[in-house]
């Protein structure tokens, strides 16, 4: 029997990018989804693009005998679509990036506990929701970036400390509205206060070089261009750079480095966060959804969020990306990111007070 996978209403049949790839297996131990074939279909809504997940999707299809629909679109909207459909929905899964999303999505009623052995032992118990509404499948670290030409890593220490008179007019950042830049926050809120997180944000504020703009790609190159001489950005941003088809993306990598914050014996570590996925409240093939987000915890789907995605994986045992992987392991912050989304109103709230536009 053919297995086919669909792309919204579309039937194609997409390139393994795994099988050229041609991954070599890593020992680690970890339980794997049952191997028993499936029939049917299982319904996806990404806010992943979709080169970041179709093809992981149809070795999914493939190995199981099911036929995967997939649907991608930004993450409110995809959130918004499933509040406005209800139980008439026909998403079975929800996959979006950032803790704070999948909680929007849990206190939306959208997402559904599951019970799995497999994800309570592939997946640390602060990388997933404490109710078993989401969990995290791959993680990016969300640090510091800096000029070489024009920092001394030495310099640097803590996030805190980026509100120093030395970096005045050095920094760039992007918006607040940026979900990144408010779970950020939400973090410190856990590890300082919200005292202390107000006066970091408007200490944070006032070293600006220029008022926040742009995405993460834009804050790497700006840094490059001695526009500012650090910035806060996602790791896994940093790694498609390095592995870009484009010499001009390839020589922003060369010229920025990361530098992994709050390192110290007493530090709680870097931020890290997660894409992750979560069973839909009306969901009807909950085996198939079950199964597949079991999948995405294999070997197989970790060391694709690895070594195409530029994301560190979930699960213990696989390697870290290529691109990222010269610059030696770091501390995460081991806080629950439940945290993230529970803080993220207060965070918001702060942000505007201090001036984060």
């Amino acid at each position: 029997m053919a297995v086919m996978f669909q792309r919204a209403t579309e039937r194609v049949k997409l390139s393994s990018y795994i099988k050229k790839a041609g991954f070599a297996l890593l020992s680690c131990s970890f339980l794997l989804p049952v191997s028993a074939q499936a029939e049917g279909e299982v319904n996806i809504y990404s806010a992943r693009k979709e080169s970041l997940i179709a093809p992981i999707l149809e070795t999914f299809s493939e190995q199981n005998d099911v036929v995967v629909n997939l649907i991608t679109g930004s993450a409110d909207a995809l959130l918004s679509r499933l509040r406005a459909e209800g139980d008439a929905s026909p998403a079975d899964v929800f996959i979006t990036v950032d803790a704070g999303r999948l909680h929007r999505a849990k206190a939306a009623g959208v997402l559904q506990p599951l019970q799995s052995e497999i994800l309570e032992t592939n997946i640390p118990s602060h990388l997933r929701d404490k109710d078993n509404y989401w969990f995290g499948l791959s993680q990016r670290a969300r640090v510091i970036f800096y000029n070489p030409e024009t920092v001394d890593p030495r310099e640097l220490s803590r996030y805190e400390d980026l509100v120093d008179a030395k970096w005045q007019g050095r920094v760039c950042v992007r918006s607040s509205a940026n979900i990144y830049n408010q779970s950020l926050v939400a973090s410190m809120i856990e590890a300082d206060g919200a005292e202390q997180t107000q006066a970091w944000i408007k200490g944070l504020m006032a070293n600006l070089a220029r008022p926040p703009f742009g995405g993460d790609v834009d804050l790497l190159k700006a840094v490059a261009a001695g526009v500012c001489d650090v910035t806060l950005a996602n790791t896994y941003y940093y790694g498609r750079l390095g592995q870009s088809d484009l010499a001009s993306d390839r020589e922003v990598y060369a010229k920025v480095k990361p530098f992994w914050p709050n390192q110290g014996e007493t530090e709680r570590g870097a931020h890290v966060n997660v894409s992750g996925a979560g069973l839909t409240s009306a969901a009807t093939n909950v085996d198939n959804a079950k199964r597949l987000i079991e999948f995405l915890t294999s070997q197989t789907a970790q060391e694709w969020y690895a070594h195409v995605n530029n994301e560190y994986p979930v699960v213990k045992g696989i390697g870290a990306p290529e691109m990222l992987a010269p610059y030696g392991a770091f501390h995460a912050d081991s806080l629950s990111l439940s945290k993230l989304g529970e803080n993220n109103r207060q965070a918001v709230e702060l942000m505007d007070i201090g001036g984060w536009k």
